[in-house]
């Protein structure tokens, strides 16, 4: 089914109760059979009762749930994940919804305890509410006989339709109100300029969560307008074509209401210095950004440990289930005959490895607590881990390590990849893990891509816990990681199944090491994150 346009999809019509109950018969008997597949597999391949035994020390490595997986149990998952069916499971629409329940559903067929709530119960869902913003469809901003042009020298980061014109007042970096303009000084009703970033933002997280910062500072004051004078890392072009297609973020607004308007203006070369100067005007005019509401949820369940005291603590498991979408929503160019971004190795594969996890550890509980999280939002800018970060399901402080899942692909079938395996303390638990499956592991792959800061593990790591990326087999970004990644033909047919059920053996069993230690794992010395983990643990 893999290959097909999203025109040729159109038989999924849904009857929703709520954003996330669907009552779909096609969806409904699909979900039926494969839980009946899934029932038999287990069947067949559940390990035959062993006598009691007081200690899991004294059960033989090779007995425990994750040595009995099964490759067609892993199949059936990654085949439904990744299906035409679900259109790329892209955050907000219904494709991601139906994924959602899917996950949602098989935790309550192993057991788990639901962590989140809906409607003042408890619930898998933890629901997170969009913001969907379309691109800006004109925009122009006057600076005495140069006029800048939106697509050219000017991004609409944010705002309603608008024209106004006015004096503008310089602010420093607009991040505080200690920043020269906002200390001591009413702005309410004056165009603001701001430098473009911060004192530390180096990669796009920390300069697009920066400008999000003076957003919402510049608001708080009463200005009608933001503008950002940016000579950041990231080249002009990138930023025009991103800010230049429709974007998800967390709602902040009541639906109808629109944020400041906040403009970028490209000021390489420092070209648009006089911005900075006293009694400069400007004239802005811009459609503004249509902004509307949508839904989607990470969705999360508990495994509670068999220690009395060590229970108290969390390993989370995660793993983000969106991916790109279909056609011109994705922002990756594709060919009519195939539109759909299935994404099976980013990231069906690692849901269906915390859901295989899920299965083995609650068939045979580890000492800690587990929390199973697939984490949505993840391709529009880690939006879903940020959520659970802010608003978490278990106490942040009580939780001691995140081993999340995320990858390109593989172009190495005999290892499994760890980013943050050096940094974050369970360098022997997991090297045993793969060991036990025939795997061995490679640290810290294309260190040129600043990898571990962009995945999920960097908004548990930036809160001080210890967060590693565990992926699929790859050293390099070479042409067999690039051929798949984000590519219409990373579809189910084109895994190595074999190796898929290795990848979710291994992860499983490092989750059980792990969450039996002793010990803590803790941030390397001197690692960047490590100043955070002090923090959230008092240490």
């Amino acid at each position: 089914m893999a290959g097909r346009s999203a025109s040729r999809c159109g038989f999924l019509y849904f009857y929703a109760v709520n954003p996330f109950i669907m009552q779909s018969s096609s969806i409904l008997n699909l979900l039926a059979a494969l839980a009946l597949t899934t029932a038999s597999v287990q069947a067949q391949n559940r390990p035959a009762k062993a006598a009691p035994s007081r200690s899991v020390v004294t059960t033989p490595t090779t007995k425990l749930p994750e040595f009995s997986l099964s490759r067609a149990e892993v199949e059936a998952h990654m085949r439904f994940l990744a299906s035409d069916e679900l259109e790329g499971r892209r955050t907000g629409e219904q494709g991601n919804r139906v994924a959602a329940r899917y996950i949602a559903e098989q935790f309550r067929q192993l057991g788990l305890k639901p962590a989140g709530t809906v409607d003042n119960k408890p619930d898998y869902f933890q629901p997170i509410s969009f913001e969907r913003v379309k691109a800006a469809s004109s925009g122009t901003m006057l600076i005495g006989k140069d006029t800048l042009h939106l697509g050219k020298e000017l991004v609409v980061m944010a705002g309603g339709p608008t024209t106004l014109s006015g004096e503008v007042v310089y602010v420093g970096y607009g991040l505080t109100d200690g920043d020269d303009g906002y200390k001591g000084r009413d702005v309410k009703g004056r165009i603001l300029v701001a430098q473009g970033g911060s004192p530390d933002a180096k990669g796009p997280r920390e300069i697009f969560s920066a400008a999000a910062a003076k957003r919402k500072l510049a608001s708080e004051k009463g200005a009608t307008a933001l503008i950002e004078l940016y000579s950041e890392s990231i080249p002009w072009g990138f930023v025009n074509q991103y800010f230049n297609r429709e974007q998800l973020s967390v709602a902040s607004l009541p639906e109808g209401s629109a944020p400041v308007t906040h403009l970028w203006v490209n000021n390489a070369n420092n070209q648009y210095k006089q911005l900075k100067e006293a009694g400069q005007t400007v004239t802005i005019r811009t459609s503004g950004r249509p902004r509307t509401m949508t839904t989607s949820a990470n969705v999360a369940g508990i495994i509670e440990g068999t220690d009395a005291t060590l229970k108290d603590e969390y390993v989370i498991l995660s793993a983000h289930f969106d991916h790109i979408g279909v056609g011109k929503q994705s922002g990756t160019p594709y060919q009519p005959g195939d539109s759909i971004f299935n994404g099976a190795r980013d990231n069906a594969m690692g849901t269906v490895a915390i859901l295989e996890a899920a299965k083995a550890l609650s068939q045979q509980r580890p000492k800690r607590s587990v929390l199973v999280v697939a984490l949505t939002g993840e391709e529009v800018g880690l939006l879903g881990s940020r959520y659970y970060a802010d608003h978490p399901l278990v106490p942040l402080k009580q939780t001691i390590f995140d081993m999340n899942i995320d990858g390109a692909g593989y172009n190495d079938t005999t290892i499994v990849s760890v980013i943050g395996l050096e940094r974050t303390g369970a360098k022997s638990e997991i090297e045993t893990a793969a060991k036990a499956f025939g795997l061995g592991i490679f640290a810290e792959p294309a260190p040129e891509q600043g990898l571990f800061d962009r995945s999920d593990n960097v908004s548990f790591a930036a809160k001080g816990i210890p967060a590693p990326t565990f992926s699929p087999g790859f050293k390099s970004f070479d042409e067999a990681i690039q051929k798949y990644y984000h590519q219409a033909i990373d579809n189910p047919e084109s895994l190595d199944f074999g190796y898929t059920l290795k990848f979710c053996q291994a992860y499983a069993y490092a989750a059980r090491l792990i969450a039996n230690r002793a010990t803590r794992p803790q941030w390397s010395v001197g690692d960047k994150y490590e100043a955070a983990g002090k923090a959230l643990y008092g240490q």
